[in-house]
């Protein structure tokens, strides 16, 4: 059976109206590609250590962000893309000035996190 395009309207995904804060889960158009949009204004402010047993990929879409994906460091910037494989546990801040944005894709259809923090 051929899958038919889907539209997802910001209020089905967004949890605010004037930023790019929310998600959705790949299981409801039947793909295995769930995404998270995460905006922070904050300083030294990001997801806490957490990992997946699938892999995840990264966006920053804007700002700079301090990566810590197992015992590796790196600093991203707006239009780079930062690759966390499956199990490593990672987090990422915002080393500002400004706004941090990211679209990171998860590669599964539902979202599995454990926290470590």
């Amino acid at each position: 059976m051929q899958k038919k395009a889907t539209v997802l309207d910001r209020a089905q995904w967004a949890e605010e109206s004037d930023v790019w804060q929310g998600e959705f889960e790949g299981m409801r158009f039947g793909t295995g590609v769930s995404v998270m949009f995460y905006t922070t204004d904050q300083i030294g402010h990001g997801p806490k250590l957490h990992r997946h047993p699938y892999d995840e990929v990264f966006i920053v879409r804007e700002g700079r962000a301090l990566f810590t994906i197992g015992e590796q460091q790196i600093e991203a910037k707006a239009g780079q893309i930062v690759f966390g494989p499956a199990h490593v546990p990672h987090k990422f801040v915002n080393l500002g000035p400004g706004r941090l944005e990211t679209t990171d894709l998860h590669v599964t259809e539902a979202f599995i996190q454990e926290d470590l923090e």
